[in-house]
């Protein structure tokens, strides 16, 4: 179920910061999200790879790398208004 898959790509931290660092820059590799997160390659690759059989993102070869983009629309607007909830959710502690 699609809710289902937007749920388990959103539900780990790591890929919602995945998920604005593809957004910001269009196109990213592996290894640039990697850096850009001080992540390993490898653990880039496997939280990629989930949100790709996902749905979620999709990529562009260009040998030796590939290309990670964001296959939804609105994506960006959806996690801006899942931040803002998460906020609301602390200050009403």
């Amino acid at each position: 179920m699609p809710d289902e898959k937007l749920a388990r790509a959103l539900r780990a931290r790591i890929r919602r910061m995945i998920l604005r660092e593809i957004i910001k820059s269009g196109k990213l590799s592996v290894r640039e999200i990697a850096r850009r997160l001080n992540i390993t390659d490898y653990s880039a690759s496997r939280h990629l790879r989930l949100l790709y059989d996902l749905g979620i993102v999709d990529f562009e070869s260009k040998h030796p790398e590939k290309y990670y983009y964001v296959k939804l629309k609105y994506l960006k607007e959806l996690l801006d208004a899942y931040d803002r909830v998460v906020k609301e959710l602390e200050v009403n502690k």
